[in-house]
C-alpha cells in the first residue's frame, strides 16, 4: 500500500497504531512531531507535514511530542519500572510500599495507573500475585503449605489461604492438580511483548498492542485448563537471551523449548513455518505444497493465524503469492521491519564469510 498524504492524515486522525513505524506527523504551528497513534489534539490538514523516519523531522527543526514520545519504543516500560520488576523478580517475597516508592522519588499514583493499564491490576496486587505464584511453585515442588507461605512473604496462613483460593479457585493443600502459565513483559527493538510459559516451554510471545491478544489469552487458558499469573519461569531467561541475539544479528534460529498446544494439522503447519529459512519468504501456497496439503491452502492460512508465538515461529515470513505483504498480528510495519532486518543480516553474514575466505 502506497502511503499517500490522505491515508496518513486519516491514520493520524484515527490514532491508528497499525501505522506505527511507517511515518511521523510534524505540526508546523507547534514545531513538534508525533507518532501516528498520538492522543494529543489533532492538527488541521494544512498544518501537517509527514516524514518516514524520526530523524527527518529532527533535522527539519521539530521537537519530539511529550505526549506520545516518538523517540521511544512503542509501549516501552519506563526504566524505573523495569528496575522494580527486576527487583521483585529476584526476590518475590519483598514488599514495596507507597512510602518506599515516595522515598525513591516515584509517585505511587503514577505506578498504580501504569500497572492498571498494562496488567489490569494495581502495583500492590501485582506484588501479591508474584508472591502467590512463588508459593504455588514451592508447594508443587513438595514444600509444606506453611513453609511456602511464610518463605514467600506472607505474614499469616489465613491471609495466604484466602488470597490463594481467590486466584486459583482451590485451597493451597488441594492445588497439586492446578496448572499455571507464567507471564512476563519483555522489551524489544520493535516494542514491548508478552511472553507466557509453562514447564514445557514458551507457549505465547506476542506484542502487547496485538488486537487479538485477549482472545489468545482466553484460548490458552481454556486449552491448557490453566490460569495465567505474573511470575518467573526458567524458559524466560533463555528466551530473552536468544531474542537479544536475534535482534543483534547474531542468531538466525531458536532452540528455546516451545509448548504449542493445538490440533495435529496446526502442529504440522507451525512446524512447517519453522522450516522457512531466516532471511527468506514463502507463501501459503508454497507452504501447503511443501506440507503435501496443496488442496488445503485456506486451512493452512487459518492455522498460521492461530500461531501464538511470534518471531520464534516465523509467520512474518509468509507473504502473498504476488509478493505483497499479508496481514500480521503485530502490524504490517513490524512485518516489513523483520523481513528487511533478516535480509540485511543475511547479506552482512554472507559478506563476513566471504571476507574470511579471501
Amino acid at each position: 500500500m502506497k502511503l499517500t498524504f490522505d491515508i496518513m492524515y486519516k491514520a493520524c486522525l484515527e490514532r491508528d497504531e497499525s501505522f506505527e513505524g511507517l511515518f511521523y506527523t510534524a505540526v508546523k504551528t507547534t514545531g513538534i512531531f508525533c507518532r501516528p497513534s498520538c492522543t494529543a489534539r489533532k492538527p488541521k490538514k494544512e498544518n501537517v507535514t509527514f516524514y518516514h523516519s524520526a530523524k527527518e523531522p529532527i533535522l527539519a527543526g521539530y521537537r519530539p511530542c511529550k505526549v506520545c514520545r516518538p523517540l521511544e519504543k512503542l509501549h516501552e516500560t519506563p526504566a524505573y519500572i523495569v528496575d522494580i520488576l527486576k527487583e521483585l523478580s529476584e526476590d518475590p517475597s519483598s514488599k514495596i510500599m507507597d512510602a518506599d516508592l515516595v522515598q525513591r522519588g516515584i509517585d505511587p499514583f503514577t505506578i498504580r495507573r501504569w500497572f492498571l493499564k498494562n496488567h489490569g491490576i494495581t502495583f500492590h496486587a501485582y506484588q501479591r500475585m508474584l508472591r502467590i505464584n512463588t508459593a504455588f511453585k514451592r508447594i508443587q515442588g513438595g514444600e509444606t503449605v506453611t513453609n511456602a507461605a511464610y518463605d514467600s512473604g506472607f505474614e499469616s496462613l489465613s491471609g495466604f489461604g484466602d488470597s490463594f483460593k481467590q486466584i486459583f479457585g482451590v485451597s493451597p493443600s488441594k492445588s497439586k492438580a492446578q496448572r499455571v502459565v507464567d507471564l512476563k513483559r519483555l522489551e524489544t527493538p520493535l516494542g514491548t511483548m508478552y511472553a507466557c510459559a509453562t514447564n514445557e516451554g514458551i507457549c505465547l510471545l506476542e506484542f502487547t498492542d496485538r488486537k487479538m491478544l485477549e482472545t489468545e489469552f482466553k484460548g490458552l487458558v481454556k486449552t491448557l485448563n490453566a490460569i495465567i499469573v505474573q511470575g518467573e519461569n526458567r524458559h524466560f531467561s533463555i528466551l530473552e537471551k536468544q531474542l537479544a541475539e536475534y535482534f543483534a544479528g547474531e542468531r538466525t534460529t531458536f532452540d528455546v523449548p516451545l509448548h504449542t498446544p493445538g490440533s495435529a494439522f496446526q502442529q504440522a503447519v507451525w512446524n512447517g513455518l519453522r522450516q522457512v529459512p531466516f532471511g527468506t519468504t514463502s507463501s501459503y501456497q508454497q507452504l501447503a505444497a511443501e506440507l503435501q496439503m496443496a488442496s488445503s491452502v485456506r486451512a493452512v492460512a487459518n492455522a498460521n493465524g492461530f500461531n501464538r508465538i511470534a518471531i520464534l515461529i516465523p509467520c512474518h515470513r509468509i507473504i502473498g503469492s504476488d509478493g505483497a505483504l499479508t496481514g500480521y498480528g503485530g502490524g504490517i510495519w513490524r512485518k516489513q521491519w523483520l523481513l528487511d532486518f533478516e535480509k540485511s543480516t543475511v547479506s552482512k553474514l554472507t559478506s563476513e564469510v566471504s571476507a574470511i575466505h579471501t
